[in-house]
C-alpha cells in the first residue's frame, strides 16, 4: 500500500460514492482552509491504484510545537477525520489499511511529538480508532442522533416521535404558515438567530458569518438547503439550514425557538424537511436525518423526541500532562456542536 499527499482535485476524484461526511467534499475543504490559519494537508492510501483510505488535516506550525486539527475549530464542522474504504468484506484487510494509514500520517506529521497538539473528530462511519490508541493517543466517544429514513414514509417515521412532537408536526396542514426553500441571504438571517442563541448561553458562535456564506456559495447547490417559515404577511418566523452528504441530511444550523398560534415553528420546519427527504428524488440515497449532536443534556431533551438511533463517533487527542491545558482550551471552543 502506498500513501501519498495529494491535491484537492485528486481528493475529489478519490472520494468513494458514499460513506463520508459532507465536509469531506473538496469545495468544503477549500473553504475551511481559507478560514483557518492551518495548512490543509490531504493524505490518500492507494492499493493497486485504487484509493482505500483518506485523511484530511489542518496543520499549523507555531513558535514552539505544532497544532494538527481535523476538523478545524470554530468552523461549524461536526466531524471530519479519516475515511477507510478497503473495497473488501474481510475485516483483516480493512484493519491493515487503517493501521498503515494511521502510522504513515502520525509519523510524517510527527503527530505524537510532545510539542504537538493533535485533535481529530472522526466520521460516523469510522468505527475503528484503535490504531490511534496504540500510538498513545487518547480516545473518547461522543454521540449524535440519526433518524432512520430508509425504506419508509413520513407517517411511519413520525409514529416513533413523542406524542407532542408528532401532534405539532401534523398541525402544518392546518396552519397558514408558509415554509419554503430560500437562498444565501436567508441563511444569513438564520445565522443571526444562531448567534443570538449562543450569546444567550455565553457561548461563541460555531463559525463566522463569512465562513458560512463562503461554504454555501462554494458547495454544490444539491448539498445544502435553507428552510424558512414565514407568516401569511411574509414575516420571518424561523429557519433551518440543512446539509446533505450522499448518506445523511444534517440538521446543521438554526431552529431557534419560535412559536406561531401556540405551535413550535421549528417542529413545522422539521416536518417539511423530513417530507422532502422522503419524497424528493434528489435525496433518494439519503438514509438518515442527523440531528448533529447528542452530548448536551439541555439539547437532548428535545432531540430525543425524534426517536433517532444514538450513534457514537470518536474523538482522538494528544495524551500527556503537558497537553492537558491546551486540550481543555480547545475543547471549550470545540463544544459548540453538541
Amino acid at each position: 500500500m502506498d500513501v501519498e499527499r495529494i491535491g484537492l482535485e485528486e481528493w475529489g476524484e478519490a472520494l468513494p460514492a458514499d460513506g463520508y461526511e459532507l465536509f469531506h467534499e473538496p469545495e468544503a475543504l477549500a473553504v475551511l482552509e481559507r478560514h483557518t490559519d492551518g495548512q490543509l494537508q490531504l493524505f490518500c492510501a492507494y492499493k493497486g491504484g485504487q484509493a482505500v483510505g483518506m485523511v484530511p488535516v489542518f496543520v499549523t506550525d507555531r513558535g514552539v510545537g505544532r497544532t494538527i486539527l481535523t476538523p478545524p475549530l470554530s468552523s461549524g464542522v461536526p466531524r471530519l477525520g479519516p475515511i477507510v474504504d478497503p473495497n473488501s468484506p474481510k475485516r483483516r484487510k480493512g484493519e491493515r489499511i487503517n493501521a498503515e494509514l494511521v502510522d504513515h500520517v502520525v509519523d510524517e506529521l510527527e503527530a505524537d511529538s510532545r510539542t504537538t497538539l493533535f485533535r481529530m473528530v472522526c466520521p460516523l462511519e469510522y468505527d475503528d480508532p484503535r490504531p490511534y490508541r496504540w500510538r498513545e493517543f487518547t480516545l473518547s466517544p461522543e454521540f449524535t442522533y440519526v433518524v432512520d429514513l430508509e425504506g419508509t414514509d413520513l407517517e411511519s417515521v413520525m409514529a416513533g416521535f413523542s406524542k407532542s412532537l408528532r401532534n405539532e408536526m401534523r398541525r402544518l396542514d392546518d396552519l397558514d404558515v408558509e415554509i419554503g426553500l430560500e437562498g444565501v441571504d436567508a441563511a444569513m438571517r438564520v445565522y443571526d438567530d444562531v448567534v443570538g442563541q449562543y450569546e444567550a448561553h455565553d457561548d461563541s458562535p460555531p463559525m463566522s458569518r463569512a465562513l458560512l456564506r463562503d461554504l454555501l456559495v462554494e458547495l454544490p447547490e444539491d448539498r445544502w438547503s435553507v428552510y424558512v417559515a414565514r407568516s401569511p404577511e411574509g414575516e420571518y418566523l424561523s429557519g433551518i439550514i440543512t446539509l446533505h452528504s450522499p448518506d445523511l441530511a444534517y440538521y446543521w444550523q438554526g431552529g431557534v425557538a419560535a412559536s406561531y398560534e401556540n405551535v413550535s415553528v421549528n417542529n413545522l420546519l422539521h416536518r417539511a424537511i423530513l417530507e422532502d427527504l422522503l419524497t424528493e428524488p434528489a435525496y433518494e440515497s439519503v438514509t438518515g436525518y442527523d440531528l448533529v449532536g447528542a452530548n448536551t443534556e439541555r439539547l437532548c431533551e428535545y432531540k430525543s423526541k425524534f426517536n433517532g438511533e444514538l450513534r457514537p463517533y470518536y474523538v482522538v487527542e494528544s495524551s500527556g500532562l503537558e497537553m492537558s491545558l491546551a486540550k481543555s482550551a480547545y475543547q471549550r471552543v470545540a463544544g459548540s456542536l453538541k
